[in-house]
């Protein structure tokens, strides 16, 4: 099943309501697999721009939207406590009708990212980032799974906690995990249905991004066998970053060639930014419709 080839677009929420509709329903009109918001307080490089808050935009997209997958890229835990981000998920996926994808990321640190600043949160150190997250993804799964949860952790507790109803998706929806280091692969090779990561910083050349990437899946492959997991179990994602993501709809063959490159190691499922430029739009709906359907078909990298 994790063999098969996946296509999805991520959005950034800064554009007015009624044309984040018109986008979505484009994205799902082209026939993408999924489509995805970012969970930031706000947007990293322009503070101050437009911009909407992840889940309740996705409850209200999902709205708008029949057949495609949707989720956040990912959640960013440290700005929610996990129960509550458990209802949350159970809760669109009731309204989606049972097509949530549940990405959850430790977030980023406050050297990049001034939500903590702005909000008043607490910027957890590397070690404590990492080891809270472990604990979110356990109860997250815990309570979507479960109609009552007691959780006794170092950092969370949560005392019979229930859950009702339950989500659509059984036991639960599926987790995707955004993990880098070698802390987070090992939470995402024992909890995660899908790894996604984004390779390397944005101005990172693409072999860069692919030597990182392979490094990456061959840890998870390491770590699955260590706990008895089969790694081909585990999908393998990829967001496609930096100078890539602004080229890649540039034409059939700039897009075909990237594909290419990170099916060759092992990614099955390709996030992109949707087009950077207007001038993309016609190449970008050529491709959904023609060249897609081509890849999925032949399943093998060119």
């Amino acid at each position: 099943m994790n063999g098969q080839l996946r296509f999805g677009i991520i959005t950034l929420q800064q554009l007015p309501w009624k044309r984040e509709i018109q986008r979505w329903r484009l994205i799902e009109a082209l026939g993408f697999d999924s489509v995805w918001v970012a969970d930031h307080f706000v947007n990293y490089i322009q503070p101050n721009a437009p911009w909407f808050e992840a889940w309740t935009l996705l409850a209200a997209l999902a709205t708008h939207t029949r057949h495609i997958r949707i989720g956040t890229l990912v959640t960013s835990v440290p700005l929610r406590n996990p129960a509550v981000l458990a209802r949350q998920a159970l809760t669109v996926d009731h309204i989606s009708d049972g097509r949530l994808e549940l990405g959850l990321g430790a977030g980023a640190s406050g050297k990049m990212d001034p939500t903590y600043s702005m909000t008043g949160i607490e910027d957890w150190a590397p070690p404590e980032r990492v080891a809270r997250f472990r604990e979110v993804v356990e109860i997250v799964d815990q309570c979507l799974r479960s109609r009552i949860t007691t959780y006794d952790g170092r950092y969370y507790h949560l005392e019979e906690t229930a859950m009702a109803p339950g989500p659509l998706q059984k036991p639960r929806p599926p987790i995707t995990i955004g993990a880098m280091g070698s802390s987070m692969l090992k939470i995402a090779a024992r909890y995660a249905d899908t790894w996604n990561s984004f390779g390397a910083e944005w101005g990172a050349s693409p072999d860069v991004v692919l030597k990182n990437t392979q490094q990456r899946t061959e840890i998870l492959d390491k770590y699955c066998t260590e706990i008895g997991r089969d790694p081909k179990t585990l999908r393998r994602s990829l967001l496609i970053f930096g100078s890539e993501a602004e080229t890649v709809f540039s034409s059939e063959e700039s897009f075909q060639e990237v594909v290419s490159r990170y099916q060759r190691i092992g990614i099955t499922e390709f996030i992109f930014f949707y087009p950077h430029t207007d001038d993309q739009i016609p190449a970008f709906k050529r491709i959904a419709q023609h060249l897609i359907p081509k890849l999925k078909a032949s399943g093998r990298p060119n």
